[in-house]
């Protein structure tokens, strides 16, 4: 055995020794603080599955009112259907709206951390892209890409997209959806 002794010669980690309740007192805090990353992390990747399916129920309804209006054309939306098991913790999720060649696709992922602030400055669970072409742009080497967060702020979690070349940012809505096909049509 190791044999250590204390100045008075006493074992240092007796029984009820100040320095032994303080060592179980830290293993006890440990493992509270164990449990609380579990329960965020579980936490974080409900809210993470919460919010693909938000985001493709905004592009699903987008679509689905659009053709509604449409008389010549139908949008194509993919994936048609998603459910919480779709969702790719451990990689790239992509949606595409397709009005006959003109190209929506939105890719996202969960981010390495719970959550960053790394790429933009509120915090954030999932990061992504909305990247905009046609053959127009195509044949000119074009492709519009924004920044696309799912933002965690303490009064409400929404999708944001950001404009890297302007600073602009705002809400991943219906709104933005519109000024985006606006610009490929």
């Amino acid at each position: 055995m190791w044999g250590f002794k204390t100045a008075s010669g006493a074992s240092p980690a007796q029984p009820g020794s100040d320095r032994l309740k303080r060592l179980a007192k830290s293993l006890d805090a440990l493992a509270r603080k164990d449990e609380t990353g579990i329960r965020r992390a579980l936490e974080i990747g409900s809210l993470r599955r919460q919010a693909a399916l938000q985001l493709h129920g905004i592009c699903g309804d987008f679509v689905r009112d659009l053709n509604q209006l449409l008389a010549e054309i139908v949008l194509d939306f993919q994936p048609e259907q998603y459910g919480p098991d779709n969702f790719q913790d451990a990689g790239i999720n992509l949606f595409q709206i397709n009005a006959q060649g003109r190209i929506l696709q939105i890719k996202f992922e969960a981010t390495p951390e719970l959550v960053s602030t790394e790429d933009f400055r509120v915090p954030y669970i999932l990061a992504g892209a909305v990247r905009c072409f046609n053959q127009e742009l195509l044949d000119k080497d074009l492709i519009e890409e924004q920044l696309l967060f799912y933002t965690i702020e303490k009064s409400r979690h929404l999708w944001r997209f950001f404009d890297a070349r302007t600073y602009h940012s705002g809400p991943f809505d219906r709104d933005y959806l519109t000024t985006l096909l606006e610009h490929l049509v």
